[in-house]
């Protein structure tokens, strides 16, 4: 995968919501999200990542390049996908498996204060842009329910030019919102030289984000 088109997918966006309000949870135990790592076989690379502080860069919201246009227009913060707010302080833990043909990343995030959440309205179900060097597709996608947690999920599609040839890549996102903390599931295919490319394991990453909020979240 090419530079431009892994750093266009890097920033998942942020999309559909269910589920319930945001409990308190003030006495998460990010580093929990760790455990997950027991739910992959051998047949996975897997390597964890200790609570350290927020890595701006990792949360930063989906850079599009200049003269992009929308369709719908309105609907651009679906496509820019989660923001957070100036100056937030926090601390993160992460999982990163890759294997099967997908690569599953799964982070726990404790903030300062609680991250606004987006809530896209049904004419922003899916948003289309176009623009220099790339073309896209941002749609909401099923996520699962769980109780105490606001739950997003979307699916995005990245096409650019790479040496004068077309080049696609592919991302699911889901996040789970419990009070200050915020558990966020991404999931694109592998591309590996002279191999089809393995489909992604949306159940997976759905029962990923499930697990992972049982784990952090405090007894």
């Amino acid at each position: 995968m090419s530079r431009i088109l892994l750093a266009l997918l890097c920033a998942a966006a942020v999309t559909s919501c269910s589920g319930g309000g945001g409990a308190d949870a003030s006495q998460a135990d990010i580093g929990a999200v760790r455990d997950v790592k027991s739910t992959f076989g051998p047949e996975f690379t897997v390597k964890t990542v200790d609570p350290t502080g927020i890595d701006p860069r990792l949360l930063a919201p989906q850079t599009l390049p200049a003269g992009v246009r929308f369709d719908p227009p309105g609907c651009t913060d679906l496509a820019k996908g989660l923001e957070l707010p100036p100056g937030l302080q926090g601390n993160m833990s992460a999982v990163t498996a890759e294997g099967a043909g997908n690569r599953f990343i799964t982070i726990a995030v404790e903030t300062s204060e609680s991250v606004p959440f987006p809530e896209p309205g049904p004419d922003c179900q899916k948003v289309a842009y176009a623009g220099p060097g790339a073309r896209g597709l941002v749609e909401v996608t099923e996520s699962p329910d769980i109780e105490g947690a606001r739950t997003l999920g979307t699916h995005r599609v990245v096409q650019t030019m790479v040496g004068g040839k077309p080049a696609t890549g592919e991302l699911y996102n889901y996040v789970a919102s419990v009070g200050r903390t915020l558990v966020i599931v991404t999931a694109n295919p592998l591309v590996v030289p002279d191999k089809p490319v393995v489909p992604v394991d949306v159940q997976r990453a759905r029962d990923l984000l499930v697990s992972a909020v049982n784990d952090v979240r405090a007894p």
